[in-house]
């Protein structure tokens, strides 16, 4: 025997789906004798690289993890109390384990297919209860990105809304948090908002251009005010308010929707989720039920099924970007799933009483350092706080000694103006903690300060009554039943349990790139050295992170040809609008403030003219041919008209009709040449990764979906990430930050983070660090072969609609589905019959109505891949049944999917298929089945009445009394 030394846990091989067995005869179904040569007759050779990727030779999961130690470690964990939004927190165990680190739960999508996402969508609706009952107002969505874009999304909304005909003034407390003051400048600019930075309480309101306002509760510098006259006043002037708040403090302040507040945001961080140095975390938004047509984000709604039981789903989705496009008021990109499921599930752990313990736990402890410091002779410039006081030094000379003192110990405060010290307490903070502060004073200061600290075992709240909470929150019974951690553990297994994730089958999303998120890319995240961070340490605290970001922006920039990266837009959506205002800004520094016209494809993500309206684009459609590609006798035709004004073109590549243009050079060129610039959406980057490049077809900014082609997980629809590179002479213009020096760079923050959802871009780290140029190269060229070996199986079945020059798709095809409509069989019911196999279904009606866009990415296997055409076969087969007259054109298979357990356990079965059809239509279902635990969901019904909180328990005793079951499938 033969022997020879190599690596045994070469990572692509764990990555990459099929074995060499599985390619060959992949290749010989597909017709092909290699690789390689699928590769030729797929991507066109015009754009193909000249050289290979030159990245660091791949590290196995030992020696990365091994490796990535050693960087972690050279960040430094103090003890943060720096505050301005981000706080230390205890993230239960049981929670760390069972959900942040369980891919059951992160490896979910988005659930547009509710039927098989009931679990998070029960987690969703716990999350907007628990913000509803504590800010006091009607409805809430089911996250945003952050506190910065949350106060963006709120001034736009009083935008849309007002009926102020010059309104074109936002007034903003100057004790806003500064980030989210930077993100409102950055939104208000391109949409010519004029920001009234001042004083809420000396600010004149009678412009009548002044639409809304925004103020913090508790404020930047710790104050608590009654904004009641305040709102009050502005109301009676036609105005808006928006309150930016603490749900922790909101646990014993006044709501703001008692002081009569059209919308509160904030950031539910400190509900257990780790600071992690920025991100990800989940925003919150709350309004009136008045404006639940208009709420920006997702909402989680309650409907009924077809059998009459009650069910989640997401509400109004016709008003998200992918279907009204620039006249959309929900951003299908803006959500923080797994984040919100675990902030509600901190909720639910705690309860109200818990919780009220945790924040009077802070508030004594504050009251103690506040008491400490006037001891010190310090003077404070707060009255009423919550878990904040600010102080004014003598001199900038004692301010930076105190520092030092504080630092040599490993604690960081909030340093801000000449000589000012901001000191947040949180969750974590200890009597010791408050100790070693005074402690550090004292020596500053020259005097004594008490070796320890007390805190009085009961104590009155001395705030004003308006400021002290009356109302009841967290009422439902979700919130006080599962207290012990067997309970809680039980209660998340029993919500997993209706979620098909990723752990089940593969999840082949066009567009959406559900790949492998390898465990070994997941394991650093929840390390304290990456999440303990609060993202306005030191920049010398935080090293490991540094270098981070400079490696991965640097191959970054080797995948994408680019110059520079920014890693701070902290979604797919973020990414593209930051990729906007870097063009817009570089042709305002030139003087062509007239260059506003952004020219789109008809068949160009609904983000695209989403996101340029939101930078104040005029968008321009460019046909589409028949083939689904560019039409560029119309292109040039619309670059020649807008000449003077065009600003940019936005693409995808491959196209979202999953084919390579051979024209996009050309496609590019006709741009340049008229003064525009090139935007490509990245959304489709797992097809170019080695291959190609944006820089190499001509594209001078690209942003990537981190959260697809480079591995950060779903998370059940977030987190992601959405960095942005770009050409040199775009570099100066990528965002900002005002709080950190991000790299010099000046432009305005985009997210509130400076480095966005810096935590879990170790994920993105790992995978390229693992997979070496090579086998990024690898990894395109076998989702490439796992596509077309699926549109080999299945096109004799489903038409594919779109293919390149060789009859080849790219990494993505479409399965015309409209041809059985004849048949009264829509998309929508396959879809719903591919849960009774046990798979999630493809992307449905996008980009073409009626039809499926398959992705299967490079991690499944062939045996994967077959079991999926298997069921998609077999699928054609019982539509085959109805065109055919031998199954009833209502009563069918397809139009009552997907079939629960419940149903198929009824006494009476009067159906004309059997009980085995429908639960185990091939041999993976019945040894494997995964059971929707709903039957298929009535949407009109839950549009038309909208429930987006939890059902008060004495309603389901009501139920057969409301709602009749029927056997008579959906109701449209």
């Amino acid at each position: 025997m033969k022997l020879s030394f190599k690596p045994a846990d070469v990572f692509v091989d764990r990555h990459n789906g099929p074995d060499a067995v599985a390619v060959a005869e992949m290749l010989q179904t597909i017709g092909v004798e290699s690789v390689d040569q699928l590769i030729n007759e797929t991507v066109p050779a015009r754009i193909r690289l000249k050289r290979e990727l030159n990245l660091p030779a791949a590290l196995t999961e030992r020696q990365f993890l091994q490796k990535f130690k050693q960087i972690a470690g050279q960040n430094k964990v103090f003890r943060s109390f720096i505050g301005l939004g981000y706080h230390d927190t205890q993230l239960p165990p049981v929670i760390l384990r069972n959900i942040m680190e369980n891919p059951g739960w992160y490896t979910a999508y988005t659930p547009y297919q509710a039927e098989i996402a009931q679990g998070r969508l029960e987690a969703l609706i716990n999350y907007q209860t628990m913000v509803i009952e504590l800010t006091g107002l009607e409805i809430a969505n089911a996250s945003l990105l952050d506190e910065g874009t949350a106060a963006a999304e709120a001034m736009n909304m009083f935008h849309g809304l007002t009926k102020k005909k010059n309104a074109t003034k936002f007034f903003v407390s100057e004790q806003v948090l500064p980030q989210t003051i930077d993100v409102l400048r950055t939104r208000a600019t391109p949409l010519g908002i004029e920001l009234i930075v001042g004083d809420h309480r000396s600010t004149d309101l009678s412009d009548e251009a002044i639409f809304g306002g925004l103020v913090q509760y508790p404020a930047a510098d710790g104050e608590v005010f009654d904004y009641t006259d305040f709102i009050a006043q502005a109301h009676e002037r036609g105005q808006f308010v928006a309150v930016a708040a603490d749900l922790l403090a909101l646990t014993l302040l006044t709501s703001p929707g008692e002081m009569g507040a059209d919308a509160v945001v904030g950031n539910s961080q400190r509900f257990g989720v780790p600071m992690g140095y920025g991100g990800p975390h989940a925003g919150f938004f709350a309004t009136k039920d008045a404006y639940k047509r208009v709420i920006p984000g997702r909402i989680i709604g309650q409907s009924v099924d077809a059998t009459g039981n009650r069910a989640y789903r997401m509400a109004l989705q016709t008003r998200e970007q992918h279907i009204r496009r620039e006249k959309a008021t929900s951003n299908i990109c803006t959500a923080q799933v797994l984040l919100s499921v675990i902030a509600g599930m901190y909720a639910v752990y705690h309860g109200p009483e818990r919780l009220k313990q945790i924040a009077t736990n802070v508030h004594l402890l504050t009251r103690q350092l506040a008491e400490g410091l006037r001891g010190l002779g310090a003077e404070l410039l707060v009255e009423n706080y919550f878990d904040t006081v600010s102080l004014k030094l003598e001199s900038a000379e004692l301010q930076q000694a105190l520092k030092r003192e504080l630092e040599a110990v490993g604690i960081n405060l909030r340093y801000f103006g000449e000589s000012n010290v901001g000191i947040s307490l949180h969750q974590n903070a200890e009597p010791q903690d408050v100790a070693d502060i005074l402690g550090a004073f004292g020596k500053v200061l020259g005097k004594q300060a008490a070796g320890s600290v007390a805190v009085p075992a009961d104590a009155e709240l001395v705030w004003p009554a308006n400021l002290i909470r009356k109302s009841e929150f967290l009422k439902h019974e979700v919130f006080n039943t599962h207290h012990s951690e067997h309970e809680l553990l039980r209660y998340m297994k029993q919500l997993e349990n209706k979620d098909l994730s990723l752990t089940h089958s593969m999840i082949s999303l066009g567009s959406c790139t559900m790949k492998l998120n390898a465990t070994a890319e997941m394991i650093p995240v929840t390390w304290p050295e990456i999440g303990q961070l609060h993202p306005f340490a030191p920049r010398e605290q935080a090293q490991g992170y540094s270098q981070i970001f400079k490696d991965l922006e640097a191959w970054l920039c080797e995948v994408t040809g680019f110059d520079a990266v920014s890693l701070q837009p902290n979604s797919g959506a973020q990414g593209e609008y930051a990729g906007l205002l870097v063009i817009k800004a570089y042709h305002d520094a030139r003087g062509d403030h007239h260059r506003n016209v952004a020219l789109i494809p008809a068949s160009a993500h609904g983000t695209n003219p989403a996101s340029a309206a939101m930078v104040g684009m005029q968008i321009v459609v460019v046909k589409s041919t028949e083939r689904g590609e560019i039409d560029l006798d119309d292109l040039r035709a619309k670059a020649e008209q807008y000449s003077d004004k065009l600003s940019c073109l936005m693409v995808t590549y491959p196209s979202t009709h999953g084919v390579y243009e051979e024209s996009i050079i050309d496609i590019c060129n006709i741009i340049h040449e008229h003064g525009g610039r090139v935007y490509m959406d990245g959304a489709n980057m797992n097809a170019q990764v080695g291959l190609t490049s944006p820089a190499n077809i001509g594209a001078d900014v690209c942003h990537l979906n981190l959260h697809k082609t480079f591995c950060i997980p779903h998370g059940g629809g977030g987190p992601g990430v959405g960095p942005i590179g770009v050409v040199a002479d775009l570099a100066p213009y990528l965002p900002g930050h005002v709080v950190v020096d991000a790299d010099g760079r000046t432009e305005g923050a985009v997210s509130a983070a400076p480095w966005g959802s810096a935590s879990i871009l170790p994920i993105s780290y790992a995978y390229i660090a693992m997979m070496g140029g090579e086998g990024l190269k690898a990894a395109t060229e076998t989702a490439i072969l796992n596509a077309n070996y699926i549109k080999a199986r299945l096109e004799e079945h489903y038409p594919v609609l779109y293919t390149g020059e060789n009859g080849r798709c790219a990494h993505e095809m479409i399965l015309d589905c409209r041809q059985f409509k004849k048949a009264g069989i829509e998309v929508e019911d396959i879809a719903k019959r591919l849960m009774d196999y046990g798979y999630h279904a493809p992307t449905v009606s996008f980009p073409v109505a009626g039809t499926l866009m398959v992705e299967p990415t490079e991690s499944e296997s062939k045996e994967e891949l077959d079991r999926f055409c298997e069921a998609m076969i077999k699928i054609r087969e019982e539509i085959r049944a109805v065109e055919e007259g031998r199954a009833d054109a209502k009563d069918n298979l397809l139009k009552h999917a997907p079939h629960t357990a419940a149903v198929l356990l009824q006494e009476e079965w009067t159906r004309p298929y059997t009980r085995e059809q429908a639960a185990y239509p091939t041999d993976f279902a019945r040894r494997y089945k995964f059971w929707p635990t709903v039957s298929r969901i009535d949407s009109a019904y839950g549009d038309r009445n909208l429930i987006c909180a939890c059902t008060p328990i004495e309603a389901y005793a009501d139920q057969e009394e409301h709602l009749v079951p029927t056997d008579k499938g959906p109701s449209y």
